[in-house]
């Protein structure tokens, strides 16, 4: 009788059969992902190729950008995407675990729900509402604000270059990182929220057991567990800052240059193929097409690094508790 039993459930399944199956058909779906991914890189970098072949490498290190002279160099705006990207993050990742740990650890149960739906309807807002927020709210009120920073900070060495005389208009640097960071705050406090919701509750009830404080429990036990999925969470965050279009457009201020001042306005990669790309022909439109190459290659770079970042560390991680 058990065997018959069995019998019948394997039949159900499909037995080995069904197994091999859905193994072929997920090493499919998960080959399909890395042939898209080439196939982008290769028509695009073919694409960009007359652009490359005349500027050699000088199309990363040159800081001047002439279209009619044929001359293009794309570091001012690799700057400006990474300084935009930087800013985001330092003002995004701290409110966003914050408000995962509230929600997981301290919020009560009726103010939870409400909560992730704010924060999920401020996901779905899109980014040309942002950036028109932006440019004719938030750019305007700042200004006051950059010259108070510039007036405290600005005789400062080294650091008064970072805070020098914010131009007029407000829309800069820093305006972009700020209207990009509240842009990815929801996507990193989803993801982080999901991750700390998967820490074991006897591994906290362990730690106050022992008489740690919540504060304790949270850092020796939440994050260690939780490491990985935050560097995701924050990749995630990242890559959506330095590809974001619109909003940076509206309010980074267009200026081709490489600064420390952050209350400048500048340009990011994005920006300058979405501003442009209508009006390009030839090596020009090539040109546009490498800054997609070469933004491309800087995620794929820096997921690699934080991959690594985050095996290193899990290493670390299990030679501690050996």
């Amino acid at each position: 009788m058990t065997t018959e039993t069995h019998t019948t459930l394997t039949s159900r399944g499909g037995g080995p059969r069904a197994d091999r199956s859905f193994m072929i058909l997920a090493l499919a779906a998960g080959l399909l992902v890395l042939a898209v991914l080439a196939l982008i890189l290769i028509t695009t970098t073919r694409e960009a190729w007359p652009a490359f072949s005349h500027m050699g490498l000088s199309f990363i290190t040159e800081r001047t950008w002439d279209p009619p002279a044929e001359v293009f160099g794309a570091l001012a705006f690799i700057y400006g995407t990474a300084l935009v990207s930087l800013i985001s993050l330092i003002f995004a990742v701290p409110v966003s675990i914050g408000i995962a740990l509230f929600l997981t650890e301290l919020a009560p149960r009726r103010l939870r729900g409400p909560a992730i739906t704010v924060i999920d309807l401020l996901a779905a807002v899109p980014s040309v509402v942002f950036g028109l927020w932006g440019v004719l709210v938030v750019a305007p009120k700042l200004v006051p604000v950059y010259r108070w920073f510039h007036d405290v900070l600005g005789g400062i060495p080294v650091v008064g270059s970072v805070f020098a005389e914010p131009i007029g208009s407000g829309r800069s640097f820093m305006t972009a990182g700020l209207i990009v960071a509240i842009m990815i705050v929801p996507i990193i406090t989803s993801i982080s929220r999901e991750v700390f919701s998967t820490v074991p509750q006897a591994d906290k009830d362990a730690a106050l057991a022992l008489g740690a404080t919540r504060w304790e429990m949270i850092k020796g036990a939440v994050f260690p567990h939780s490491f990985g999925g935050l560097v995701g969470a924050v990749i995630l965050g990242l890559g959506r800052a330095m590809g974001e279009t619109i909003a940076i457009t509206l309010v980074i201020g267009g200026s081709t240059q490489i600064t420390a001042n952050v209350f400048a306005s500048g340009n990011a990669m994005p920006s300058v193929i979405v501003s442009q790309i209508g009006e390009s022909t030839g090596t020009f439109t090539a040109a546009l097409i490498g800054l997609g190459v070469v933004l491309f290659a800087m995620t794929v770079i820096i997921n690699t690094l934080a991959q690594a970042i985050v095996r290193r560390a899990e290493a670390r991680m299990r030679g501690a508790t050996s």
